[in-house]
């Protein structure tokens, strides 16, 4: 049963569905027409297959990098090896985690981020933050779909929810107690932010309040009791979605804040988020993105320990989930072609008020002179669309109490995941490690299922094709799309995808947007032993 509060949910939320071309990766996805066929043989030479991922449409390459040409003759491979490494290095992000808690050095030595894009603008974002009223830091990964507004709103203000929940009754009073008398708010995030995020600063004023609100609620909730942190984390994913619906709904009068809390609404993302105070690490994941802790026991050898769950119709949990929350009738129109509804890959996200409105409430949104071809929101009702709300954004909280032999955290988005497993993405980081000399584990006593003589070899083959990356997550993203269906590096593939056009690049890979985060092992032990 979900665990609900009733000042969080929406109850009778509406839901309409978004316009799908069937065999797309996603909501909202496009198929490529018929005249690029001819470039498709084309790159299908160079590229070949690895793991098979839908048309969709989109890409964000930077231009200085792309070709978009509908000549197949005036197409050729145009970036030199420096160039590919500029272009894959250009979202890098990486951050050494200084302070103490409680006079032992933070239980995070440091993190490593990247983020290559695919759609055009890139749908994927990522929050890295710390916590200034409450212990912790948080590390999240948002992968939109249908556009980057739910995305990128979600980035900027489910760490301030997590972190409103988590406070203290003393500190929300503060907090209150500052607004009323109109003194300056108590800092409550320290964002960690590569140059290149964005912030929606226009209309923050708006979502402010509504946090209020929410920290008023959560005052009054403290009469009767407090709140553990899986229930804040829990409460945070679903009084935000509660209010991006509802933000939507209420009159607004100004255009453009009335007209991104629509973009915001009608698109949608899934989240995965690591909150880590000390030895206590708690992962909140909503969708299809994945957190993976690499392991390495006291005889040397590594293993991948998965701290989340895809939340899609592979998932014989989450599948039972749905037909348990509607009538036995839909038991075979609720998922239809691994899709929710047939339309949506992941059963679980914030926005999609598609898929959680009544029809009749998004009529009645949707009537009220919005431009919906600009604002490029699709209106399209699924088939057998009877008793909705049929999406939630209630997370899955997973509680891992931290080890010195656990060293790394991945988290990432599908596009990541779609073409390399658990064990292989453990596997690179464990690689790239050792090549940086952080740590040099005994090779020879490490798993043979992780195929690690024969990525060996393969690794010692592509050493003369590339400069060392500086970066894990940079590792991942060039693994993830210059492997061949082997596992083998391919510079002519990891040259081509990255030179795709436009309207062919999502027809190949996804964004993919990952971090990685390194626990101190140190710190962890003084924790086990009183320090």
């Amino acid at each position: 049963m979900s665990s609900t509060l009733p000042f969080w949910i929406l109850k009778n939320s509406a839901r309409n569905s978004i316009a799908t071309l069937q065999g797309g990766r996603r909501l909202y996805s496009r198929c490529a027409s018929n005249r690029n066929e001819s470039r498709l043989r084309l790159f299908s030479q160079v590229l070949g297959t690895r793991k098979s991922i839908g048309p969709c449409s989109g890409s964000a390459l930077q231009k200085a990098y792309r070709h978009t040409s509908t000549e197949e003759d005036d197409f050729h491979l145009q970036l030199s090896p420096e160039q590919v490494n500029e272009v894959l290095r250009a979202g890098e992000s990486a951050h050494k985690i200084l302070d103490l808690v409680s006079g032992v050095p933070n239980s995070v030595l440091r993190f490593e981020s990247n983020q290559l894009a695919a759609n055009s603008p890139v749908e994927d974002r990522r929050g890295i933050a710390s916590c200034l009223q409450t212990n912790g830091l948080m590390f999240g990964i948002f992968d939109g779909h249908g556009g980057h507004a739910c995305a990128q709103a979600v980035s900027e203000r489910l760490f301030y929810y997590m972190a409103v929940s988590l406070m203290s009754q003393q500190t929300l009073e503060q907090m209150e107690g500052a607004m009323e008398s109109m003194k300056p708010l108590l800092p409550i995030l320290h964002w960690l932010k590569h140059p290149g995020d964005s912030i929606y600063k226009d209309v923050t004023s708006v979502h402010l309040d509504h946090l209020r609100v929410y920290w008023q609620e959560l005052l009054d909730l403290h009469m009767e009791m407090a709140l553990n942190i899986k229930e804040a984390l829990m409460y945070s994913f679903q009084r935000l979605d509660s209010d991006i619906s509802l933000e939507v709904q209420a009159p607004l009068e100004d255009e453009m804040t009335r007209n991104l809390s629509l973009q915001v609404a009608f698109s949608g993302a899934t989240a995965c988020v690591a909150h880590v105070d000390g030895v206590h690490l708690h992962v909140a994941n909503a969708g299809d993105c994945r957190a993976v802790l690499g392991v390495q026991e006291d005889n040397g050898m590594w293993s991948c320990l998965p701290l989340t769950c895809d939340h899609n119709a592979w998932n014989p949990a989450e599948l039972s989930r749905l037909k348990g929350e509607h009538p036995e009738s839909e038991d075979r129109t609720v998922i239809m072609d691994n899709r929710l509804l047939g339309v949506l890959m992941p059963c679980r996200a914030f926005g999609d008020v598609q898929l959680k409105w009544s029809k009749e409430l998004q009529r009645s949104v949707l009537e009220r002179g919005f431009d919906t071809e600009a604002l490029n929101i699709y209106q399209f009702t699924p088939p057998h669309y009877y008793t909705p709300p049929y999406l939630t954004a209630e997370p899955e909280v997973t509680y891992h109490r931290l080890r010195p032999q656990d060293k790394f955290l991945v988290l990432a988005s599908d596009g990541l995941w779609d073409v390399l497993g658990n064990e292989e993405v453990v596997r690179l980081v464990v690689e790239h490690l050792a090549e940086a000399g952080r740590h040099k584990p005994d090779l020879a006593q490490r798993p043979a299922n992780l195929g690690l003589m024969q990525s060996l070899l393969l690794e010692r083959k592509a050493q003369g094709l590339r400069a060392a990356d500086q970066n894990a997550a940079t590792r991942l993203i060039r693994h993830a799309i210059g492997s061949n269906e082997y596992g083998e590096m391919e510079p002519e593939r990891l040259t081509a995808m990255l030179t795709l056009p436009e309207d062919l690049a999502r027809m190949y890979r996804d964004d993919i947007t990952v971090t990685v985060v390194y626990f101190n092992s140190d710190s962890i032990d003084a924790y086990y032993k009183g320090g």
